[in-house]
C-alpha cells in the first residue's frame, strides 16, 4: 500500500513525527491503529524486527510524543526513559569494531530507534531540524540546503502556498 503521507524521506525520528498532517480535511494520525503502525514500520524497514501489535503502536506513539517535547524543548525527560529500554552495545567483530542495538522488549526497538535517530541529528546540527515554516503545516524535516536556511517540508506544497498568499495580499492592498 503506498503511503499516505505527503512528506516521507526523513530520518526516522522526523519520520516518526510526520505521522501526524493536516489535510485539507483536517488533522489525519497514521497511528491511530495497527493498520498504520504496519505501513510505517514497512515504510522504514522495521517489519521484521519490530511486531505490528497493540503494544508496539502503543511505544511508538510514546516515543513520538517524547521526541516531540525534546525537539521543542519542552522535557528530555521523556525521551530519556524511551531511551532507557535499550542500549548500544559496542563490540569487536572479525569484521571490525560495531554497535549492536540492545532492545529486550521488542515492542519498543522502534520507538527506541526513532529516539537514538533524534540523539544523531542534535549530536550532528540541531540547528537542522526544523518544523516547516507554513503556519497550517505540522511537518518536520532536516534541512540539508547548503545554507541552511530551508524554511519549507516541500517548496512545491507549503512554499509555493506561501508564495500565492504573499502574492495574493500584495494584489490586493494595490486595488
Amino acid at each position: 500500500m503506498p503511503d499516505p503521507r505527503p512528506h516521507v524521506g526523513e530520518p526516522l525520528a522526523l519520520d516518526l513525527l510526520n505521522t501526524r498532517w493536516n489535510s485539507a480535511d483536517g488533522p489525519v494520525d497514521l497511528l491511530t491503529d495497527v493498520a498504520g503502525l504496519r505501513q510505517w514500520l514497512a515504510d522504514n524497514e522495521l517489519t521484521d524486527r519490530s511486531p505490528a501489535d497493540e503494544p508496539t503502536l502503543h511505544a511508538l506513539i510514546e516515543a513520538r510524543e517524547a521526541i516531540l517535547r525534546a525537539i521543542r524543548k519542552e522535557s528530555i525527560d521523556d525521551l530519556n526513559r524511551v531511551l532507557d529500554a535499550g542500549r548500544l552495545r559496542r563490540t569487536l567483530t572479525t569484521a571490525g569494531p560495531a554497535d549492536e542495538v540492545e532492545v529486550p522488549e521488542r515492542t519498543r526497538l522502534a520507538g527506541w530507534l526513532a529516539a537514538d535517530n533524534l540523539l544523531e541529528l542534535l549530536g550532528e546540527a540541531p540547528d537542522r531540524i526544523k518544523q516547516c515554516a507554513h503556519p497550517q503545516c505540522v511537518l518536520w524535516f532536516y534541512d540539508t540546503s547548503k545554507n541552511g536556511a530551508r524554511r519549507w517540508h516541500s517548496m512545491a506544497t507549503c512554499g509555493n502556498r506561501a508564495k500565492a498568499t504573499r502574492h495574493y495580499a500584495k494584489k490586493t492592498a494595490e486595488v
